[in-house]
């Protein structure tokens, strides 16, 4: 338990119909109580927890009411942090929410640090890291598939596997300890090796497993970085705005127009896409649309997929060449555009170009063809391949690091047994394992690295 109290603004700042001021400690409801006013006179404190009452906040040093407000108080240890909690609903708004808050701090509340309310959830018990960092994803999710993943590793699902893992290797290596302290019974290091073998090799499969679900995870967690690119005018910000269904680029006639990057997330079938509309890239003498275009370059070698934008108006010209060997290899689909227009291109030459399935003809400016594109976007990269509500899907980056790194020092521990090695040599692997997935749920994370992740959280979270 903290001896301070924090508090912060728990909703996002703006004009809305309420906005809600948390606090979470063991003076929270002694704070509440020395600002809150009821009809009836009573105390917050003598009230029943998980209860919540209405009332005026009042500034103690001139009697003044500051706001009306809606009070809910919850006692520890049945809280989110485990410490007591008070929600002071308050109408939304810059200033109102902002009075209510200062008024907290001047009782002897301090502001909360970004991600504090779930640290102290962490420190406390009420959840491990993971559920932790669930908490983040769950609020920055894009798609329904993201949210259902995010839910699960909050619920305890990704926790409990993780849990599994390591109480398996615990006892391996508490059968390498006994082989270790009485070395003089032959037959223990008979026993010990078959066991260690087996166990590790569940473990090993396990992660395994996880592993195989990490790109799908990932891309869940953070969308899909994808790219569309193109000669300039053909249809670029057309096919951004379609997708987002909103008018984010200015499309006009004019070549160049885009300067910059532009970046929007979509959802494409159950599928978060990072959208980025680039500039064209073409040489050009223009200083400010060269930057824009070398800005295209970079974020082209970074991309998940791309979008390539074709006209179908014109022939294949040195750039579209230019743009195909640049992103030969990568994940790509090939957008013939403006197919309301005479066809000038050759179709045939692409596709011997890209191969068959890769190409998409569209006409955005009359709306034709972009499911067909949804679908093709879906089907490259989750077709029968996905179903968040059954599988653990490991998502975050951290998490799938320290399972690669657990993963070869289980592959280590299994080739040294089987060279011979002596269990007490094995033993250092398993014990790296066991605690590189401890970091995982948090149980062998060093303290800084807690302030860095809780730091990367909202104010009021």
């Amino acid at each position: 338990m903290h001896e301070d109290t924090i508090a912060a603004i728990s909703t996002p700042i703006g004009e809305g119909a309420i906005a809600i001021v948390r606090l979470s400690g063991d003076k929270a409801i002694d704070v509440a109580d020395r600002i809150f006013r009821s009809p009836s006179g009573k105390r917050l404190a003598d009230e029943q927890s998980h209860t919540i009452h209405y009332g005026h906040l009042v500034d103690p040093s001139t009697d003044e009411v500051v706001e009306e407000v809606m009070v809910s108080i919850m006692k520890a240890p049945k809280t989110f942090t485990r410490e007591d909690v008070v929600e002071i609903n308050c109408h939304g708004g810059l200033v109102a929410v902002n009075r209510v808050l200062s008024l907290t701090l001047r009782m002897g509340a301090r502001l909360a640090e970004p991600g504090e309310f779930s640290k102290r959830a962490f420190m406390n018990g009420r959840i491990d890291l993971s559920q932790a960092e669930a908490v983040m994803d769950l609020i920055r999710a894009k798609t329904d598939r993201a949210m259902n993943v995010a839910l699960n590793q909050m619920e305890g699902k990704l926790s409990r596997l993780i849990g599994d893992l390591r109480q398996a290797l615990l006892e391996t290596l508490a059968q390498v300890e006994v082989n270790i302290d009485y070395p003089e019974y032959d037959d223990v290091e008979e026993v010990t090796i078959p066991l260690m073998t087996e166990k590790c090799t569940w473990v090993k499969r396990e992660i395994e497993k996880l592993l195989r679900t990490s790109s799908q995870g990932k891309i869940l967690r953070e969308g899909l970085s994808t790219v569309i690119i193109g000669r300039p005018n053909v249809g670029k910000s057309s096919l951004l705005n379609s997708l987002v269904q909103e008018n984010k680029a200015i499309v006009t006639e004019i070549a160049g127009t885009t300067r910059d990057i532009i970046e929007e997330y979509v959802n494409v079938r159950g599928v978060p896409l990072r959208l980025i509309d680039t500039a064209g890239i073409r040489e050009t003498e223009d200083i400010v649309e060269r930057i824009g275009v070398e800005r295209s370059r970079q974020v082209l070698k970074e991309a998940d997929l791309i979008l390539l934008v074709l006209n179908h108006s014109e022939e294949l010209s040195d750039e579209d060449i230019r743009l195909f060997e640049a992103t030969e290899g990568m994940d790509r689909i090939v957008i013939v555009n403006k197919t309301d227009l005479p066809r000038r291109i050759d179709i045939q030459q692409v596709e011997n170009i890209v191969g068959e399935g890769q190409i998409v003809t569209t006409s955005l400016l009359k709306d034709e063809g972009v499911e067909e594109l949804e679908e093709a976007i879906a089907k490259l990269f989750f077709e029968g391949t996905i179903d968040s509500g059954d599988m653990t899907y490991v998502s975050n980056a951290r998490h799938i690091a320290l399972l690669h790194k657990a993963h070869q020092a289980i592959e280590d521990a299994l080739a040294a047994a089987e060279a011979g090695v002596p269990v007490d040599m094995i033993q250092i692997d398993l014990t790296r394992s066991w605690e590189l997935l401890g970091e995982i749920i948090g149980d062998t994370v060093q303290d800084s690295l807690i302030n860095q992740l809780f730091s990367q959280f909202c104010l009021g979270k």
